[in-house]
C-alpha cells in the first residue's frame, strides 16, 4: 500500500502486480555531493559493492551506480545514487543532475576545514535548484572517520550546520574501513519509504570493516562528459544487490 509519505518524496513503484502477492518495490533518487578527494566516490562504492580504492581517482562529471535493499514489511527498495564529480559545481549541468532528487548526501572530509565550509555552496546550490519547491531528504556524512586523530571540523560545528540547515540527519562514516556506510544509506530508504526500522535491524546491518591505505595520485579519466542520459542507460549495469538482515 502507497502511503501519503510515498507521494510526497516522489517514488516510482511497480503495478503490475497481483495485490498481495508481490513485494513493494520503491525507487529512490539519491544524489551525492561535496569537493573533490572528500571520498565521495570512495563511500558509494563501499556502500554499493563494498569496495575500496587504494589510489585516488577524480570522477569527471558524473556516475551511477544502484543498490537493491531488502526492507522490512516485504518492500524492496533501489536506491538509485548519482555520483557527482567536485568540480561540477562550476558545471552547467549541475542543476540538471540535482533536479527531482529525493535525497541529498553531502560529504566533507573531517580532516579538511575547507571541505567543511565549501558545504554552504553546495547547499545553495541545491537551494537554487529546487527554488519555489520543497527540499529532498539533506543528509550530511563526515567522512575519514578513521582518521579521527587528526581531524579539523569540530563535532559541534558538524552538529551546528546540520541543525542550523534542518538536515534530516547527520554521520559520521569511513569508506575505508565502512564504518556506519551501510546503516546510514539503509536508514536514508527507510525514511524515504516512510518504514520504521527496528533498533535490533539497524545494529544487525554491519558492512564488512576492512583495512586499506590510500595512495593520493593524479590519474582521472580524461575523457569528455558523458552524457546523463547515456550514463543512465547503464546504470543497471552496477547493481550491488541486496543487503541481507
Amino acid at each position: 500500500m502507497q502511503s501519503s509519505e510515498h507521494q510526497k518524496r516522489g517514488i516510482e513503484q511497480d503495478d503490475d502486480s497481483d495485490e498481495g502477492n508481490e513485494p513493494e518495490n520503491l525507487q529512490y533518487k539519491v544524489v551525492v555531493l561535496g569537493n573533490g578527494t572528500v571520498g565521495k566516490t570512495s563511500v558509494i562504492m563501499r556502500f554499493c559493492e563494498d569496495y575500496f580504492a587504494r589510489s585516488y581517482k577524480q570522477t569527471i562529471g558524473v556516475d551511477f551506480y544502484v543498490k537493491r535493499l531488502e526492507m522490512p514489511g516485504d518492500v524492496q527498495v533501489a536506491l538509485q545514487v548519482w555520483d557527482i564529480g567536485g568540480q561540477s559545481i562550476f558545471g552547467k549541468m549541475i542543476q540538471t543532475y540535482i533536479y527531482e532528487a529525493n535525497a541529498i548526501v553531502f560529504v566533507y572530509d573531517i580532516t579538511n576545514q575547507q571541505s567543511f565550509q565549501d558545504l554552504d555552496d553546495w547547499l545553495n546550490l541545491v537551494k537554487k535548484a529546487f527554488e519555489g519547491k520543497e527540499l529532498p531528504l539533506l543528509i550530511m556524512m563526515g567522512n575519514k572517520i578513521d582518521l579521527v586523530h587528526m581531524q579539523a571540523v569540530k563535532t559541534d560545528q558538524h552538529e551546528a550546520f546540520a541543525k542550523f540547515n534542518k538536515f534530516h540527519s547527520c554521520y559520521y562514516v569511513s569508506a575505508k574501513t565502512g564504518d556506519q556506510i551501510a546503516q546510514c544509506f539503509f536508514k536514508i530508504a527507510a525514511d524515504l519509504a516512510g518504514i520504521e526500522v527496528p533498533k535490533s535491524t539497524m545494529e544487525g546491518i554491519v558492512q564488512k570493516q576492512v583495512k586499506a591505505e590510500i595512495q593520493v595520485g593524479h590519474s582521472q579519466n580524461v575523457d569528455s562528459e558523458p552524457r546523463a542520459e547515456d550514463k543512465l542507460q547503464n546504470a543497471k549495469k552496477k547493481d550491488g544487490g541486496c543487503i541481507m538482515f
